[in-house]
Parts: structure tokens; sequence; C-alpha cells
């Protein structure tokens, strides 16, 4: 195992309690919050050798986890409302634009998935939670310069991988 997954690994097991604690108040669930923090720990320690703040990426990443399973829980009570027709309730929207923008939506996030660990956070960071790049560079511990190079990193990449994928 190399120095750097063994700093990982201390590192985990030095944050564990303050992460669990972090994701605890992002989730209603104690076994989610378990399973998000595993998982942080194990997408870090699986990209141990590419990440230059490895607390902020495990950090970054539990709680883009539990964003996501917040995220999921909140669909899953929406789907429990039954169909918005059979309510009397019309969307704006048609079938056919939701069903785009749900394409739209999926090849981004496919896009993001794609960029290096650290570039993918920094990109969320900016465009999904809004975030400034000084806001990014004290939540990640990195420099403003190395934000702006991976925003414009992953401007250029994400936009090629659209162009290849959409229709």
């Amino acid at each position: 195992m190399s120095s750097r997954r063994d700093t990982i690994s201390r590192l985990y097991l030095s944050s564990q309690r303050a992460l669990r604690g972090y994701v605890r108040r992002l989730v209603p669930s104690g076994d989610t919050a378990d399973e998000i923090v595993q998982e942080a720990y194990l997408r870090t320690f699986e990209n141990a050798e590419r990440l230059e703040t490895p607390r902020a990426f495990l950090f970054t990443t539990a709680r883009n986890l539990a964003s996501s399973a917040r995220r999921s829980t909140e669909t899953r009570k929406t789907e429990t409302l039954g169909d918005l027709e059979s309510l009397g309730v019309e969307s704006s929207e048609s079938p056919e634009q939701r069903a785009e923008a749900d394409e739209e939506l999926r090849l981004l996030q496919q896009a993001v998935a794609q960029l290096p660990p650290q570039c993918g956070a920094v990109f969320s960071l900016r465009v999904f939670h809004s975030c400034s790049y000084k806001e990014i560079s004290e939540r990640l511990g990195i420099a403003p310069k190395t934000v702006e190079n991976h925003i414009a990193r992953a401007l250029r990449e994400t936009f090629v991988y659209l162009r290849r994928h959409a229709k």
C-alpha cells in the first residue's frame, strides 16, 4: 500500500467521528449516514494517488452523497403523491419538455462524472451550488488559481462530452 493511501487511512480514522456527525446532520437516518461515510472513504481511497487535498475530497464526496440520498428520498415522497394529472393539477411543461430536460440533466451528470475527482468537485460546487471561486478555494483547501484551472478544464471537457453524446 502506498504512503498516500496510508495517509488517507489515517485521515479516515482521525476524521471518522467528525465526518459521520457532519453527514448525520444532512440525512435523516443513522444507517444512511454510516453508508455514506463508508462510500465516501472508499471513493477517497480509490482516488488516493490523484488527490491534492484528500480531506476536502472526503468531505465533499460525503456531502454530495448525502445530497443525492436526500434527493432520492424526496423523489420517493413525491412519487407517492401519485400522478399530478389525476389530482387535477396541470404542469406548465409538456411531457416531451420534461423528458428532454431529464435527458439533458442525465448527460450533464455523466459528463461531470467523467472528470477527474477534484476537477468534478470544483465544477459541481460552482455549477450546482453557485459557490464563488473563493468559497471553493476555502472549502477544498486549494489555491484560487487551481479552482480557475479546474473550472476551465471542466468546461472544455464537459462541452466536448455533451457535443459527442447529445442527440
